[in-house]
């Protein structure tokens, strides 16, 4: 038996086996910020450049879906980067995040997730001409209100958003198999919280405003809200290990007798990001922004990581003095304010 030292110097090489398979997520951004934002996909000679393999065949069979991918790629490095805002791991270069952490189990979630929530609305917009508005639901509709109306079609978003989040991973080809297997399973745990924060919306029918009938329909949360949905799947992550159990090598927790489905799953401690470290995906705190009166991860303390902080003064200039004038507008004045700032030494 090796020792723990050589087995974690030996998964650390094995996991870093992984970094492609997420590529579509680095890939469509890319793309979408060359094309100003553009209809990717209808323009360029090379709309598929930057991908390979599997999903190079999908981006070929599903050009018009490829500007809902470059959205979702783009969406969540947004989410990721405002959950993550004031912790000292605040997604600022996901691209380069080692694999097998918790942080990399919340972006493979979170990116499963955006991707089949992009495509599932642009069904709903009438963007794709693959699908069109979701399915009625199966439940019956309450006495006021009956269903109606284009609701997400979240049943093809997960179809084709899993065949881009999942695709890479189930080759041989993607690197080592228990880290598959993780990030397979941290993909699931991204799109069944999606499932589940579809909510009804609805919308009043009546004579002079009221609502004697309502239509309503189902439609996908905000990705934020599944972002921070992860967030807290991400403070209890498990820790898994690879072994056999019975005839089968699966993943078990290390310190639980079974791994819940709903459970997002590591296989390494995270660095304390702290201190720059390029292999590792940390860029340090050096320079970060911190609140002196915060008692939170926010806090000159914690994300400083005790190496203390230097302040400084800024003018900002912001409205204010203002007055509401019938009808209909606001009227402000600007004032300039002296703030005082902190940064991590």
């Amino acid at each position: 038996m090796p020792s723990s030292g050589l087995r974690l110097v030996l998964l650390l090489l094995l996991l870093s086996q992984l970094g492609a398979a997420i590529q579509w997520l680095t890939a469509a951004a890319a793309a979408a910020a060359e094309k100003g934002g553009g209809a990717w996909g209808q323009q360029g000679p090379r709309p598929c450049a930057g991908l390979a393999g599997s999903l190079a065949q999908l981006c070929r069979r599903h050009r018009e879906a490829m500007p809902c991918v470059a959205r979702a790629a783009a969406r969540t490095r947004f989410v990721c980067q405002e959950t993550f805002a004031r912790r000292r791991w605040n997604c600022s270069a996901p691209e380069a995040l080692a694999a097998g952490t918790k942080e990399s189990a919340f972006l493979y979630a979170l990116a499963a997730a955006a991707v089949a929530h992009s495509i599932a609305q642009a069904c709903a917009a009438g963007e794709l001409p693959l699908c069109s508005c979701g399915a009625a639901p199966s439940e019956e509709p309450g006495p006021d209100f009956q269903w109606g109306g284009c609701g997400d079609n979240v049943h093809f978003g997960l179809q084709l958003g899993s065949a881009f989040a999942d695709g890479p991973l189930k080759s041989s080809k993607a690197g080592v198999r228990a880290v598959r297997l993780m990030q397979l399973h941290n993909n699931a745990v991204g799109r069944q919280v999606l499932k589940d924060s579809m909510e009804t919306k609805c919308l009043c029918h009546g004579v002079s405003g009221a609502c004697s009938v309502k239509t309503c329909w189902k439609r996908l949360q905000d990705l934020s809200e599944i972002g921070l949905e992860l967030k807290s799947k991400y403070l209890s992550a498990t820790q898994v290990t690879y072994r056999h159990v019975g005839s089968r090598r699966q993943l078990v927790p290390k310190d639980a007798q079974s791994l819940k489905e709903s459970e997002l799953v590591y296989f390494i401690q995270s660095p304390n990001y702290c201190v720059k470290n390029p292999r590792l995906g940390s860029l340090g705190t050096q320079g970060r922004h911190c609140n002196r009166t915060s008692a939170g991860s926010d806090s000159c303390d914690l994300l400083c990581c005790g190496r203390g902080y230097n302040a400084y003064r800024e003018s900002v200039e912001e409205r204010c003095q203002c007055k509401y004038y019938w009808c209909c507008y606001v009227m402000c004045k600007k004032c300039q304010r002296t703030v005082q700032r902190y940064v991590c030494k």
